[in-house]
């Protein structure tokens, strides 16, 4: 159970670089239709038609897939967002 509340404390702090970075004048190409793709996955009707798997789906693997897709942004972004999110505390 601490791993899951661990995973999505990681996934919150992932939600925010991927906010900073869909918003940053030099993102990759291929952010916008990844995230679109993304919030479509955890849309998925499968979740209304089984909702245990959708259950498990939305728990574990949409944020493992984000942490993987923020993995690859180039890292002057990640460093960007790094500064501006200690330069808030």
């Amino acid at each position: 159970m601490w791993r899951l509340l661990r995973l999505w404390r990681v996934a919150r702090a992932d939600l925010g670089l991927l906010w900073y970075a869909l918003r940053h004048r030099r993102r990759p190409l291929w952010l916008w239709p990844a995230a679109l793709v993304l919030v479509f996955y955890a849309l998925d009707p499968f979740n209304f038609v089984v909702p245990l798997l959708g259950i498990v789906d939305d728990l574990i693997l949409l944020p493992l897939i984000l942490h993987l897709m923020l993995r690859l942004l180039p890292s002057d972004i990640r460093a960007g967002y790094l500064r501006r999110s200690l330069l808030n505390y």
